[in-house]
């Protein structure tokens, strides 16, 4: 008999039970089965792998060498199975993207260029609050892109062999309500808003964190924060419960004022990420230009943000609508 992966997976499972009365159910097979296929397995290999006892089983030396190479050939296999369906999906050409996002416009600005710069391409979305939930479905190849962020100069997500590239940086702002006491002023000092309740999305990274620095620079420590889904952020500072956290490309609505935080306290930093054996290079590239692209038609649509660039770019052209400047193509580590 020659050994396959099935029958490493077996001793897997036996060890991993400690017993193969547990083994078995595990396994969905009988008992006398399980048994006599472990016999095949051990005069395949050349010794007995368990001792069995009153009280389960134990490894034997050779069972402890097995196990030792079933933890990398089994681990190594399934990779060998995700890559090639990677490998497997670029080539098929223009047929299906998958896309995943955290709350915010480019997704939705995205899949729209998307559909006139590949019309032959049909593209589903996932959008998730959990910028590691949406950095994982990269690595196991469930999704082929994933456009999320980090605050400031923080690190990815942490799975390993993804690329992450940066399509803009962008000042975090604050939304008040069309009545609010400030909402006329063209930048807003932080610590004017120290007697404030405040309204956020929630995600999984350091923002929180650095916004409570940011408070404490300021000289005070914030209020009550509603962690919760972008419209009921909006509800919340329109009727003047709380004021709201946004990116600068945030889009005119009604009743909300959006603006500057005097100093720029804080910023966020848009990504792309992908899996380097996900899609083909010219299909990276394409998706990339075009997120970059989304957000520039974001930002112009601001006034509030061109304002701010103009201000910041004293040799800049009267309109000042144009795409943002980007930041060049680059790996992040």
């Amino acid at each position: 008999m020659e050994l396959e992966l099935r029958h490493l997976r077996t001793i897997r499972a036996i060890a991993d039970a400690g017993s193969l009365t547990r083994a078995a159910t595990a396994l969905g097979l009988a008992q006398p089965a399980l048994s006599a296929q472990l016999r095949r397995i051990e005069h395949a290999l050349g010794g007995a792998l368990f001792e069995r006892g009153r009280h389960g089983v134990r490894t034997t030396a050779l069972g402890e060498l097995v196990l030792e190479r079933t933890r990398v050939v089994l681990p190594a296999v399934s990779e060998l199975q995700r890559e090639a369906a990677r490998f497997a999906r670029t080539r098929r050409v223009g047929q299906r993207l998958r896309l995943g996002g955290t709350h915010g416009p480019l997704l939705g600005a995205l899949v729209d260029r998307l559909a006139d710069a590949a019309p032959g391409t049909t593209v589903t979305t996932c959008a998730s609050w959990s910028e590691r939930e949406l950095a994982e479905l990269l690595a196991e190849g469930r999704l082929d892109f994933a456009l999320t962020g980090t605050c400031g100069s923080a690190p990815p997500p942490d799975p390993p062999h993804l690329v992450w590239e940066e399509i803009a940086v962008d000042p975090v702002f604050v939304m008040l309500a069309d009545g609010h006491r400030l909402a006329a002023e063209p930048e807003v000092d932080l610590a004017a808003l120290a007697d404030e309740e405040w309204a956020c999305v929630p995600g999984d990274g350091c923002f929180a964190d650095c916004f409570t620095a940011a408070c404490a620079r300021a000289g005070f420590t914030p209020r009550r924060m509603y962690e919760t889904d972008t419209a009921s952020c909006v509800h919340l500072v329109q009727v003047g419960r709380a004021v709201g956290l946004c990116r600068a490309t945030f889009p005119p609505t009604p009743g909300l004022a959006v603006r500057p935080l005097a100093g720029t306290p804080l910023m966020w930093r848009h990504l792309l990420g992908r899996h380097p054996a996900g899609q083909r290079q010219d299909t990276a590239d394409t998706v990339l230009a075009q997120a970059r692209e989304a957000h520039a038609g974001a930002a112009a649509r601001s006034d509030s943000y061109a304002q701010w660039l103009a201000q910041r770019r004293p040799d800049a052209p009267d309109d000042v609508r144009r795409p943002v400047p980007r930041h060049p193509l680059r790996r992040l580590p």
